[in-house]
């Protein structure tokens, strides 16, 4: 593809519009439940840690010089231990962080790492099994690189591992093959908030076992749960070979752009010379603050975080209760969003963004982008793949970002709107 001054672009960029996300950090509102940006960050820890840092480097210059150089690209041994061990201690997951620390790896954000176990994993023509809705940010890469995606139906408790097993079926069927990856987010998913039940999470782990499928675990918001946090899929997987498990310092941390996985031995290897073209490698000075609140300062961090999250999401959700028009919510149990949908079928939520919120200050993500643009669902009867079913009536509300007072004030609104717009 060229444009008018003759330039030859690759054929993805005229098919693939720009993330949703992306588009929405450009505006500016007064009620901004859009994007999930974290509100409540441990701004005074992090500020005394660079403090600390800075006066280490004025005495021992030889440290500052190595933690302001290139390091490994999968990251630095001090900082894979100290992950190593949050990782056992706190997630269950079964590496002995004395002498398997090394099963840890980082990336730049877990996005990167999204990228780079598709970029790794799939060829044009590869299947794909995702929740419907799923995250767009692993969705338009997925179409991206050629994936058929089949979107599985999701309840309030998340995928429903029956239809996966469907699914599967149905990919042997029309397609010849098994499929490569099932996606999934079991922790307060993004974008509906639902959390995966223990059974749930041991049904999809005994599928993709007997199917031979990678289960990709994104388990970006295992740290904010309102409720005792369930063990993650990634705990069954006592050989290290079924399950990519991602975790991300953004929600959990500061937004300093480093994820952190336990992969099986052969796809880390593949990710890590992704990486290696991709960055070189992930700051080391950006893991040298990270490594002194993970080791130190997280358990303080979480305690003091997670209860106002709460506040905020019980906030939106009273709000959303009291005003908005005739539809239904999800009810998350941890995380940064809700998911609403109206009982109009026939209501855009990006069309009514554009016309009617935007210019009454208030931001939120409109559903679509969270259905791919191309490819396959399940029929009502889960036995035939029909086109991929989009439900634009539907929008993500993140209540992360602001203060309960603005929630109440700007949900409120929000519900005005929608009701004299939809009666």
């Amino acid at each position: 593809m060229a444009d008018k001054n003759g330039y030859s672009f690759a054929t993805w960029t005229g098919l693939i519009a720009e993330s949703q996300i992306r588009a929405l950090l450009k505006y500016r509102v007064k009620y901004y439940f859009a994007g999930g940006k974290p509100g409540i960050m441990p701004t005074d820890i992090l500020a005394d840690i660079m403090s600390d840092l800075s006066e280490r480097y004025k005495k021992d210059p030889k440290m500052a010089l190595e933690d302001f150089n290139y390091g490994p690209t999968g990251g630095q041994p001090w900082f894979l231990k100290t992950l190593a061990k949050r990782l056992h201690d706190v997630r269950h997951i079964p590496i002995n962080p004395e002498d398997q620390w090394d099963a840890v790896s980082i990336t730049n954000g877990s996005q990167q790492a999204l990228y780079a176990l598709l970029d790794t994993l799939i060829d044009p023509g590869d299947v794909i099994i995702t929740p419907s809705p799923a995250y767009l940010g692993f969705l338009v890469p997925a179409v991206k690189l050629g994936a058929r995606i089949i979107t599985v139906p999701t309840d309030l408790d998340g995928i429903i591992p029956e239809y996966v097993e469907k699914a599967i079926q149905l990919s042997k069927q029309n397609f010849g093959k098994v499929p490569d990856i099932i996606y999934v987010v079991p922790d307060s998913d993004n974008p509906k908030g639902t959390t995966l039940p223990e059974n749930r999470r041991r049904a999809l782990f005994d599928i993709a076992e007997s199917h031979n499928v990678l289960i990709l675990e994104d388990s970006a918001y295992a740290e904010i749960q309102f409720k005792e946090p369930i063990r993650p899929i990634k705990a069954l997987d006592k050989e290290n070979l079924r399950v990519a498990y991602l975790g991300t310092t953004s929600k959990e941390a500061a937004v300093l752009r480093v994820g952190y996985s336990v992969l099986p031995p052969n796809v880390k290897e593949q990710v890590l010379k992704d990486k290696g073209y991709l960055d070189l490698c992930t700051s080391t000075l950006v893991q040298r603050i990270l490594d002194e609140y993970y080791s130190k300062y997280i358990d303080l961090a979480m305690q003091k975080a997670v209860p106002q999250y709460k506040k905020r999401y019980e906030a939106m959700a009273k709000a959303i209760d009291e005003s908005f028009p005739a539809g239904s919510r999800t009810d998350p149990t941890g995380g940064f969003f809700i998911w609403w949908q109206s009982e109009d079928t026939n209501f855009d939520s990006g069309e009514f963004m554009q016309r009617v919120a935007i210019p009454n200050d208030l931001l939120y993500v409109p559903g679509g982008p969270f259905y791919p643009q191309t490819g396959f669902s399940l029929s009502d009867d889960g036995n035939t793949l029909v086109e991929v079913r989009r439900e634009l009536n539907t929008m993500r509300l993140g209540f992360s970002y602001a203060d309960i007072e603005i929630i109440s004030e700007g949900i409120e609104r929000l519900g005005k709107l929608l009701t004299k717009e939809l009666g």
